[in-house]
């Protein structure tokens, strides 16, 4: 049986360099509303990644504080 093969694996961050250099004059006045609140979804997610990596830095530095 064969596998399907996988995609290639893109750059960290290579999808947002890409979406900075979109031509944003093609995209309806929706179209843009609608990519604002998809980046501000992203930000959340970020921020939220973020703050979790930060407590475990914290917690880390505390545990080696002793």
């Amino acid at each position: 049986m064969f596998e399907e093969p996988a995609e290639p694996r893109t750059a960290r961050g290579q999808a947002l360099k890409e979406a900075l250099r979109e031509d944003l004059e093609v995209y309806s006045v929706a179209d843009l509303e609608e990519r604002i609140a998809e980046l501000e979804r992203e930000i959340v997610r970020v921020k939220a990644q973020l703050e979790k990596k930060l407590a475990g830095r914290s917690a880390a530095d505390a545990m080696f504080k002793l």
